[in-house]
């Protein structure tokens, strides 16, 4: 029997513990949260949206669940394992030594919305939650029935995190330690530069969270878990299927600074947008990837000229995405061409 409580996010928003058994990793019992916004209405829709965070992150974008009921979603978010409102005390914040893990919530949390919503079901990431979906839609499409017969529509993918960034031969020597070390020494804290550049243009951004939950400079990354990164990545350089269309959005520009300034307001001060260009034809299926000059790293974020940009990418996509779904024949590519557009 599930019962809904109120969220820490106020009024229209409700949570749902999903009790997950034993941590694989030796942490204890473990639980993921799903949140859900419901406003009030005579009549809810028949769809929903799926959302899921990425590092150092837990949702609070209440502007993107808002947004989507505006636009005949119903709107769900699930809190990963040892994430935000998921970790229990003791618990390594976002903890985990192999992707795969985070199938079972990702399956709870869709077998909670179909049965309620009825229909379909939109999937989206940010960041981290980018690489960890397409992961778990490929290894759902080797099922009977794919990714479609569990009721998915299609993926929006919020800058994903597709690559490590730095120079190619850093990558290559740095992940080959990363595997040695993360493999004996999983929780050894990797020796990182604690910047805080990115948490200080949201906070400078007007955006507010709980810093408990996502501290400016981010939880401590450790060695298993850039391992099981890794690992997620060359599962993905090599070629996934995700089942469905799939529609990236991205900066139109990466930038790192030692400290903050006002230009880090207008660009991805996390990732490489470069490397999310790359890789974003490797998801298999049909992809439109859309940069938005000017937006932050997790572009939802972004200031009002570049958000605004990003909210009508996504309805002109979820508009050609109902118009493939219902028609007799399958949609060209060329119905969703925009001037800022690419096409991977």
């Amino acid at each position: 029997m599930t019962t809904w409580r109120p969220d820490v996010l106020g009024e229209h928003y409700e949570q749902l513990e999903l009790p997950l058994g034993t941590d694989p990793d030796g942490e204890g019992e473990i639980s993921a949260f799903l949140v859900r916004y419901r406003p009030e209405s005579d009549e809810l829709p028949d769809r929903a949206v799926l959302y899921v965070h990425g590092f150092t992150d837990y949702f609070f974008q209440k502007h993107v669940a808002e947004h989507a009921a505006a636009h005949g979603y119903r709107f769900y978010a699930l809190d990963l394992r040892k994430c935000g409102r998921s970790r229990a005390p003791g618990q390594t914040p976002h903890f985990v030594t192999d992707l795969a893990y985070y199938d079972t919530e990702l399956e709870e949390a869709l077998r909670v919305v179909r049965s309620e919503v009825g229909g379909g079901v939109l999937m989206a990431g940010h960041s981290t939650g980018g690489l960890v979906l397409p992961l778990w839609l490929s290894r759902l499409g080797r099922r009977p029935g794919g990714v479609p017969g569990a009721g998915i529509l299609g993926l929006v993918l919020n800058s994903p995190w597709f690559d490590l960034q730095g120079p190619s031969y850093l990558r290559n020597v740095g992940t080959a330690f990363v595997d040695v070390v993360g493999r004996l020494l999983p929780r050894m804290v990797i020796p990182l530069p604690k910047v805080g550049v990115y948490g200080r243009s949201l906070q400078h951004g007007g955006w507010s969270y709980n810093l408990d939950w996502k501290p400016l400079a981010g939880f401590p990354v450790r060695f298993g878990w850039l391992r099981a990164i890794r690992r997620g990545h060359a599962e993905l350089h090599r070629g996934l299927d995700v089942g469905v269309p799939s529609l990236i959005l991205r900066s139109g520009a990466s930038r790192s600074a030692p400290r903050y300034d006002p230009s880090i307001d207008t660009v991805d001060a996390v990732l490489d947008v470069r490397q999310i260009a790359r890789w974003a034809g490797c998801l298999g299926n049909r992809t439109a990837i859309v940069p938005i000059d000017g937006a932050r790293h997790d572009v939802f974020l972004s200031t009002p000229g570049p958000l605004t940009t990003a909210f009508r990418e996504l309805d002109l996509w979820l508009e050609w995405l109902d118009r493939a779904g219902s028609a007799d024949e399958s949609v060209t590519a060329s119905e969703f061409e925009r001037p800022t557009g690419e096409q991977a």
